[in-house]
């Protein structure tokens, strides 16, 4: 008995077979790849350097909301595209209001749309320049020229009327 013999056999990489298996794994190595040198290239823009001081300093910044809360202290806040205006008050009249405040107007994501202002009072109200670009939530830190106290609210741009921070 002959065994029969096949006369028109293809290599292997002729076959469509091979080729079909092997391209799901050549495309999983090509994605990781490609995931790989993302992850790389950009920085990762929410995570602080510093992260183990600034976990330190959470109990000062606590210390600091507390004694806003005690005065009484209540911000109006008035934010424009290129002004920014704050009606300060206190639960206690003879409370001193200081001589400048320093206000940061940070996005809650993007920080290179955070906005720094020092203001100075005008009249009854502290008045400074800052130019807010685009609309949508933000966050607000106003903070006494000492750093003795701050106040910290949230706003969404653009705000058509004065919105109130703090003052319990």
């Amino acid at each position: 008995m002959t065994t029969p013999v096949i006369q028109n056999a293809n290599p292997w990489y002729r076959e469509p077979w091979p080729w079909l298996l092997m391209v799901l794994p050549a495309t999983a190595v090509v994605v990781g790849l490609a995931f790989a040198w993302v992850a790389v290239a950009t920085s990762d823009g929410l995570v602080t350097e510093d992260y183990y001081k600034e976990g330190q300093m959470i109990g000062e910044t606590l210390a600091k909301s507390r004694r806003a809360e005690e005065l009484g202290i209540a911000a109006g806040l008035r934010l424009t595209s290129d002004s920014v205006s704050i009606r300060l008050s206190a639960r206690q009249a003879d409370t001193l209001m200081p001589s400048a405040l320093l206000v940061t107007v940070s996005h809650p994501t993007r920080a290179g749309q955070d906005q720094r202002s020092i203001l100075k009072p005008v009249g009854d109200a502290y008045v400074g320049s800052m130019q807010t670009t685009a609309s949508g939530h933000r966050l607000v830190l106003i903070e006494d020229e000492a750093k003795t106290w701050r106040l910290m609210g949230s706003v969404v741009l653009p705000a058509a009327n004065e919105t109130v921070i703090g003052g319990s």
